[in-house]
């Protein structure tokens, strides 16, 4: 088996990949792009509790999910959070292969550095 399955696999296994930052590594890179949009995929409900900034919400759980991020802009890169870094992942991993840049912040909203 080639190495590149081997990696790709692992990374299906452990859930990290090149598109998941850290906290401090998710806000500088979302502050360095002009073309930067932040997406809050939690519930309605979750998102009364605050979010981070001029975050948009698209409900990962909703079933218009999918419509909703294939009318995103193509040329903005997405930071996605939600309240661990579950959903946000698997959105992201949707995102990017509908063709968007996104990235996720491990650990959710609370990794947010203050």
């Amino acid at each position: 088996m080639a190495f590149s399955k081997i990696k790709a696999m692992l990374k299906d296994f452990f859930g990290k990949s090149e598109h998941d930052l850290e906290g401090h590594q998710f806000k500088k890179a979302f502050e360095s792009i002009s073309k930067a949009q932040l997406i809050d995929v939690r519930t309605p409900a979750e998102v009364t509790s605050g979010t981070i900034g001029k975050a948009i919400n698209i409900d990962f759980m909703s079933r218009d999910f999918d419509a909703k991020i294939q009318k995103l802009e193509a040329d903005k890169t997405y930071f996605v959070f939600c309240r661990s870094g579950t959903r946000s992942a698997t959105a992201v991993r949707k995102m990017k292969q509908a063709g968007f840049t996104a990235y996720n912040l491990v650990g959710g909203i609370n990794s947010w550095p203050r």
